[in-house]
């Protein structure tokens, strides 16, 4: 990048030094310290805001004469894509660039500030100046979402700089830029019960990893320990040898040495080698069989539960039998509906456990390291819209999507290619959304998200590439929960709270489906399948929208509270008669996406937007981040006062029943997952842990994400999230 006379003399890594005396980190410290009132010190995050910008940001800027002058020699040095912007006149750039510089765009929080110049704003090759701001940053990612559409660059570019939508990590760290990775980093694999499948999932592992992806591979069609092959018994070594062989490739396939590759495989409760799975977790397990960067992941059906309840065993059922017997993969099908006749078949062989000591090992585990996450199989499919059985999930545990079988031939090419499952993710800001126009907002989100999905185009993986170019599946989720019921002067988990959630979510995947129908009708198609779908079934014999137009539930709110938040906003819930509309609609034309929305646990994106994480309540009122050299940074919750701390109890305060009741809400609008974490205090027991399982279990809950048990959070260590989703 050439020098003008604005370019700054400092030649100091600006990604990398950061001296701890200066201003900006004394005066954010002044969070965690009172005033002479007793009184938080909101002011001094605000100052340390305006320091940073002033005595860090501007000077290590580069800065331009021109817009043209500015995105001329950004494209010619490799800095931008030059396709995206050539989609433009050169009229329009200047115009839609003027009302980027005149948009008055402030950081909220010194933490949001650091988190965008030090991740996201593009800097020159060496690091040592930025090339982008904020407003700069969302006008590069607006511009290649819309394709050359100027009217949708400056809708997609209003909602990302008011922070009432924002794309996740991948796409908004990586679109318009030159020299970028992916605009998604979350992807779904299932390995199939033979080594050309195995040899198939560990390349995947390796390329996507490679690529700056988080992958989760499915396990539970791997035949057991000792199983024959080719006929010949005790010849299998099982799944662990499998789980240690992805874990070397994701720690392989490392990014650069940038971090880590991150990994999670899924394995049924019902797989013989369940227990085996588990102990590769113990803090005490033999070297040969320790796991310690993949996640877990169990699939618990609703028979385990039952199995438990009656004080029963549990079998574990051959993979390899069943396949044999029933003639379809372990995965694909039902435990519970088959758990009678697989026992009694003596085709299949079994072994088996004590129910509730599989659960008290679950429990144990989770203290120990937070793993393994749960699906609840048989919940999950009852509420499956598309055709065939939903067997995993991701590394943050929201996304549920159907996937098909891969078969190759012995040199591994694809003899079919199957389709797996890519995480095109979103979130809207809840307070930010309600207070501007709900629908128009969705609509934009839901257009721009799939424009992700155009965007993205996995070669490496072919059923990846298959099912995105087929299904269109995205993922819209939501932030802020608990900072927007906070400002409005609702607790978290009151009456109220659930309520608003209620029809919050209802009124949005109103909306989804609405944005969605109408990209069907433009575009003269919809994704495949959808003839199969719920979406298409009569009214009133499993048509997905029954629940909303069967009379057995209230669409209105339960409280005068929440009326009047969405009356006083001129926000309107969605009736009966909408839904039918919209029901007939879709029946008629379809849908263009098979999916359209999944919760995830939003993480950098959240400070950066100043929002509560994901509908978590919050961790600490001042949370406390440990961010490389500086150190510590203090972060105080989205719309927090001296004046309504109440309303800001932390979610071990909160207490697990009334985060499930929360999600539970929610849960029953969303078509995919809610990435949901559990938080107990340091009192809590391996007994209080089965009881939340079960509570969750009953209340309709998909998955459970982490555990969090108090005294973790108060470690002073920073606690790590899913490094693929996390938006």
């Amino acid at each position: 990048m050439p020098e003008d006379s604005t370019t700054p003399h400092a030649a100091t890594d600006v990604t990398a030094s950061y001296d701890c005396a200066h201003d900006w980190h004394s005066l954010n410290a002044m969070l965690n310290l009172y005033d002479k009132q007793g009184r938080i010190q909101f002011d001094k995050d605000l100052q340390a805001v305006r320091e940073y910008v002033e005595k860090h940001v501007l000077p290590n800027t580069v800065h331009f004469n021109s817009t043209q002058d500015r995105l001329s020699r950004l494209i010619e040095d490799g800095y931008y894509d030059e396709s995206v912007f050539a989609q433009y006149d050169a009229e329009f750039l200047d115009r839609f660039y003027r009302n980027v510089d005149d948009c008055g765009f402030e950081f909220d929080t010194f933490l949001g500030a650091f988190k965008f110049y030090r991740s996201y704003a593009l800097k020159t090759f060496d690091g040592k100046q930025y090339l982008e701001n904020f407003p700069q940053r969302a006008a590069a990612v607006a511009l290649a979402l819309a394709a050359g559409d100027q009217a949708a660059a400056e809708s997609y570019f209003e909602e990302l700089v008011s922070g009432r939508f924002q794309p996740a990590t991948p796409t908004f760290l990586n679109l318009g830029k030159a020299q970028r990775g992916e605009a998604v980093s979350c992807f779904l694999v299932r390995i199939e019960d033979n080594m050309e499948s195995i040899s198939r999932g560990i390349n995947a592992a390796l390329q996507l990893s490679k690529r700056g992806g988080g992958v989760a591979l499915l396990l539970s069609n791997l035949r057991e320990a000792g199983a024959p092959i080719k006929r010949i018994k005790h010849q299998s070594s099982g799944v662990v040898p499998v789980m240690k062989l992805l874990e070397d490739s994701f720690s392989y396939a490392n990014q650069l040495g940038a971090r880590q590759g991150a990994g999670a495989v899924y394995l049924s409760a019902h797989h013989p080698d369940i227990m085996r799975f588990l102990d590769t977790k113990r803090e005490n397990a033999d070297e040969k069989i320790r796991i310690k960067s993949l996640a877990l992941g169990v699939v618990i059906p609703d028979i385990t539960f039952e199995l438990a309840k009656r004080h029963e065993r549990m079998a574990l059922f051959s993979p390899y039998d069943v396949e044999r017997v029933i003639g379809r993969p372990f995965a694909d099908v039902s435990i519970s509906e088959n758990y009678r006749n697989m026992v009694d078949d003596e085709r299949i062989g079994k072994t088996y456990i004590d129910a509730r000591e599989f659960f008290m090992t679950l429990a144990e585990l989770q203290f120990e390291s937070g793993y393994p996450y749960m699906v609840f199989e048989d919940t999950v499919n009852r509420a499956n819209p598309i055709d065939g059985r939903i067997a995993m999930s991701n590394l943050c545990s929201e996304i549920l999507q159907v996937q098909e079988p891969s078969t190759y031939h012995e040199d591994l090419s694809y003899d079919h290619v199957g389709r797996d499952v890519s995480c095109n993710l979103g979130s809207l800001n809840i307070a930010k959304a309600m207070d501007g126009d709900l629908g128009r907002t969705v609509e934009r989100a839901i257009r721009a998200l799939t424009s992700v999905s155009e965007h993205t185009d996995i070669a490496c993986v072919p059923s990846i590439r298959r099912a995105n170019d087929e299904g269109h599946a995205i993922g819209l989720g939501q932030m802020n929960l608990h900072g927007f019921l906070a400002r409005e002067s609702i607790m978290y988990g009151s009456p109220e709270a659930l309520d608003f959630t209620d029809m919050y979510f209802m009124t949005v995947a109103y909306h989804a489906y609405r944005a969605s129908h109408d990209l069907a009708v433009e575009r003269g198609t919809r994704f495949r399948g959808f003839e199969r779908s719920a979406y298409a079934k009569p009214a009133g014999a499993g048509n997905y929208f029954d629940k909303y137009t069967d009379g057995e539930r209230s669409l209105v709110p339960k409280t005068g509270k929440v009326a009047s938040l969405f009356a006083q906003r001129g926000i309107h819930i969605p009736d009966e008669d909408d839904w039918r509309r919209l029901r007939d609609d879709i029946m008629r034309d379809g849908i263009f996406n098979q999916y359209l929305q999944a919760v995830p646990p939003t993480g950098s994106i959240s400070y950066i937007n100043h929002s509560t994480s994901s509908i978590h309540p919050i961790a600490s009122k001042i949370e406390i981040r440990k961010e490389g050299k500086i150190g510590r940074i203090y972060y105080p919750a989205p719309y927090m006062t001296n004046d309504n701390l109440q309303y800001f109890a932390d979610a071990y305060e909160i207490g697990w029943k009334a985060i499930v009741d929360t999600y539970a809400e929610a849960t029953r609008h969303v078509d995919q997952g809610l990435s949901l974490t559990l938080f107990f205090p340091d009192t809590a027991t391996t007994r209080d842990l089965n009881k939340a399982q079960i509570y969750a279990w009953r209340k309709g809950i998909k998955t459970l994400y982490y555990i969090r048990i108090r005294q973790q959070a108060l470690s002073g260590t920073e606690v790590q999230g899913c490094v693929s989703c996390m938006l």
